[in-house]
């Protein structure tokens, strides 16, 4: 063989000789090409170069070039690193190497040096006579896929082809593990007896030729071939009476005796060398798998959570089965929920979904071992897709499941029961290590959780208002848990969702998205759990039917609990984020919590505010109950009164009757003696004072008969701004002589009134003379008219105020009484607001005062319109 300073010495002088650019030595190996040797090509163009030559047409260009022994060549891609015009391509013979030369153009005569130099490189191939063994030394046997190349390589070798795969039985399938020219085939699985041609070549042990045109030509075990091929040939690889893998080739001419006779022989050669190294594979695989107990010590039990536990599990059972399809099923505390641990693209990625429903479900329930060897067979759908063979292993923990392992490979029996016997003593130590570590995270969860609850309920506590109550809860939750979006809706006292807070970065984006549409949709998940209080978790929107999204927000991630008091549903608590899996099992754990204590505030704001309605109700019903009692306090002093008026009325009648007789002679006696009587008689004087006295007293019991008998009723309608104006005519001299100052304030646009005008005028007159005898320094006299509407009824006002010496609070009870006065030795009778009280009550109308002493009265007549 030669060596890589020798190869490259070769090609050195050839390019030289040549005049060529640049030139490498590439050999095909495992379906890849790789360089073995190279001369003036940089690293980054040897690297563009190995991208060209692995897309599949270059690939194809390639091996045709191999297999039927000719030099090819063809242009470059403009703008890349190689800087030529042509790549041209020597086939080494008897090897999967080819030389690959970059210049603008080679003649016939540099061709020819290059076809000379790949004929020198060509090294020493198995020799017919000998048969192929794997190189003990090299590592050969403890390479497998290379080990197969190689094999299938010899085939390729012998005779001229398009493309070819050798396949490795496994149980009743045969699993394409090498292949020549067709990429596609590597990995593909072939069921045995679902193939006639496969079918076939088990049962009769030899090769098998198809043409086409011939019936079998469709039912090809692998039928992905060019337009122009034409024959298609399978040799059996034989170990006693034992298959135990084929190799098939096809190309567009037919194999010719002497070739098929040359594969024949190399066909029977080679099965011992190919279980060789398959029984050498198998042992390497079977040693990893009995140290992954010593390696499941030493990392997994090391791992301080469960991402790092199902992380370094799933690298060891890789290396271990030689397969990615791989996943963990932990069911959390409460059993409601599975948490899926599955490797994407290198990542851990971690979901939460239900367990009801999952597929899981029943191994969880049954807690027993399964292994599947072929799925197609066995009609079961695996986890992964594309998976043949299943190995699944409950995880249990004091007898009880606590999650599912499950190994999966796209080929068929690929696990054994040693298999199986070794991932249930795995599984037994895994379920204590997760179940251990599990439950630290789970308390040190809660515990952060039940924290960031704490500052929330201390913020809401005490709270009375449940709006308030619903707006800082879900901000504080938001901020606390940085959820992106917080939803806490609470009913109102009419079962109405109208109650909310909305909370976090997304909050306002919500709040658009919420013009003229309700939050909770009855056919979705928050409509759910409003209706049946369970919570929900949803970790992928797009996969789950319950979530409705709202114009303007959609989310990808959420989970939903409901605010219960006992069986009484309060409100919800919604969170949403639009990251897939955004929340875990804690945090529904750590809503559920939160939820039970604003259960506690609601119900406490609810009965604090029944608490107020009540209050609020029984003040309106005080208020109203004191208005009566004042009312009827008032009605029953105005009865009082009355009745004290009819009493006085009664007997000032009777009293006038008896005076005025004697009065009336006294007088009429008194007048004629002054007649008769001289001017200057010393009696005159006398008798003039008797005339005198006798007249006033003769007044005062006409005013006694005016306060006993009503009189006739003369009610007429009239303006009560022309009464005022009569009566100030009147009294204007009289005002003004008394040093006071007049001001009137009439209303212009009031309604008339049914009244006795000459009564009125009365009532006006004894309160002006009233506040002319409370100023006797002078003062300011205030006489106004207003509309006025009170206890739904329209009143006229009159008012007379003036700046007086005031009535005192305990005189002012009793102001109405007959023969009360507060004038004293200045000769009031106590009769005039007594009469002005009858006159305004026969009315059906009220008078009021206002006083303080030294600041004056107020006296407000109110008459009905």
């Amino acid at each position: 063989m030669q060596t890589e300073n020798g190869i490259e010495s070769q090609l050195k002088d050839a390019a030289q000789l040549s005049e060529a650019v640049w030139a490498v030595l590439a050999e095909r190996i495992g379906g890849m090409w790789q360089l073995r040797s190279s001369y003036r090509l940089n690293k980054a163009a040897q690297n563009e170069l190995i991208g060209i030559m692995a897309t599949p047409m270059v690939d194809a260009w390639l091996c045709g070039a191999l297999s039927g022994g000719y030099s090819r060549f063809t242009s470059t891609p403009a703008g890349g690193k190689l800087n030529t015009a042509r790549v041209y391509v020597f086939p080494v013979s008897g090897t999967s190497q080819c030389v690959i030369v970059g210049a603008d153009e080679q003649t016939p005569t540099a061709q020819r040096i290059w076809k000379l130099t790949a004929s020198l490189l060509s090294g020493h191939s198995a020799s017919p006579s000998q048969p192929f063994l794997p190189d003990l030394q090299s590592g050969l046997a403890f390479d497998l896929p290379l080990a197969l190349e190689k094999v299938l390589g010899a085939f390729v070798q012998a005779v001229a082809c398009q493309g070819a795969w050798l396949a490795i039985r496994r149980g009743e399938s045969l699993d394409i593990q090498a292949e020549w020219n067709a990429p596609k085939a590597k990995g593909v699985s072939l069921p045995i007896e679902e193939n006639p041609i496969l079918r076939r070549v088990n049962r009769s042990l030899a090769d098998v030729l198809i043409v086409r045109g011939q019936p079998n030509w469709d039912n090809l075990p692998y039928g992905v071939l060019k337009s122009g091929t034409n024959t298609w040939i399978c040799l059996p690889l034989v170990i006693g009476h034992r298959l135990i893998g084929v190799v098939a080739l096809w190309r567009q001419k037919d194999f010719s005796q002497a070739e098929r006779g040359q594969l024949r022989d190399l066909s029977s050669r080679v099965p011992p060398s190919v279980e060789v190294v398959v029984t050498f594979s198998e042992m390497a695989s079977h040693l990893r798998r009995l140290g992954l107990l010593n390696d499941f010590v030493l990392t997994v039990s090391s791992a301080q959570n469960l991402d790092q536990i199902a992380r370094r599990m799933f690298g060891l059972l890789t290396r271990a089965f030689n397969t990615e399809l791989i996943a963990l099923f932990l069911r959390s505390s409460d059993g409601r929920i599975l948490r899926d641990y599955r490797m994407f693209e290198g990542k851990l990625n971690v979901i939460s979904v239900t367990v009801a429903g999952h597929s899981m479900q029943t191994v969880l329930k049954e807690g027993r071992v399964r292994r599947i060897a072929d799925s197609m067979r066995d009609g079961f759908i695996g986890v992964h897709k594309g998976a043949r063979s299943e190995l699944i292993v409950p995880l249990k923990y004091r007898g009880q499941p606590t999650g599912v392992l499950v190994i999966e490979n796209t080929y068929a029996e690929a696990f054994s029961q040693y298999d199986e016997h070794l991932m249930v003593v795995i599984a037994s130590h895994l379920a204590g290590l997760i179940e251990y570590t599990r439950l630290r995270e789970e308390a040190e969860g809660r515990a952060r959780s039940l924290g960031l609850i704490h500052e929330v309920v201390q913020q809401v506590i005490g709270l009375n208002d449940k709006n308030e109550v619903a707006a800082i809860a879900a901000e504080l939750v938001a901020q606390y848990f940085k959820y992106e979006l917080a939803v806490i809706l609470l009913l109102d006292d009419q079962r109405r969702f109208t109650i909310q807070g909305i909370g976090g970065t997304h909050a306002e984006t919500l709040k658009t998205a919420l013009a003229g549409s309700e939050f909770i949709k009855a056919e979705g998940v928050t409509g759910q759990v409003a209706q049946t209080g369970e919570s929900i978790l949803v970790n992928d929107t797009m996969q789950n039917g319950l979530y409705k999204a709202i114009k303007g927000w959609e989310a990808r991630s959420e989970v939903c609990v409901a605010v219960k008091d006992g069986d009484t549903i309060l409100g919800i608590i919604d969170v949403e984020s639009r990251e897939q899996n955004a929340f875990s099992h804690n945090d529904l754990i750590a809503m559920e919590s939160l939820a039970g204590i604003l259960a506690s505030v609601v119900s406490s704001a609810n009965q604090y505010q029944k608490l107020q309605e009540t209050v609020r109700q029984l003040r309106a019903t005080e208020i109203e109950l004191n208005a009566r009692m004042e009312a009827q306090q008032s009605a029953e002093n105005r009865l009082l009164q009355a009745a004290k008026l009819a009493a006085v009325g009664e007997m000032a009648a009777g009293i006038a009757h008896e005076l005025n007789n004697p009065l009336t002679t006294v007088t009429g006696f008194s007048e004629i003696v002054l007649d008769e009587l001289s001017e200057d008689s010393p009696h005159r004087t006398e008798l003039e004072m008797v005339l005198l006295e006798a007249r006033r007293a003769s007044g005062v019991v006409r005013r006694l008969l005016d306060f006993s008998r009503q009189g006739e009723r003369t009610r007429t309608r009239a303006d009560i701004n022309e009464v005022v104006n009569d009566v100030i005519a009147l009294t204007r001299h009289l005002i003004q002589t008394n040093n006071v100052n007049l001001t009137l304030r009439l209303d212009e646009d009031l309604p008339w009134v049914s009244i006795d005008v000459n009564q009125m005028k009365q009532v006006l007159l004894n309160l002006i003379h009233n506040a002319l005898q409370a100023m006797k320094g002078g003062g300011e006299l205030l006489v106004s008219t207003y509309p006025a509407r009170r206890e739904t009824r329209d009143w006229i006002v009159m008012r007379v105020k003036d700046s007086g010496s005031g009535i005192s609070p305990a005189d002012q009870s009793r102001i109405f009484e007959p023969f009360f006065t507060t004038k004293g030795d200045r000769g009031g009778t106590g009769l005039g607001l007594s009469v002005t009280y009858g006159i305004i009550t026969d009315h059906g109308g009220t008078i009021e005062i206002s006083s303080e002493p030294d600041l004056g009265s107020t006296f407000e007549v109110w008459l009905p319109v």
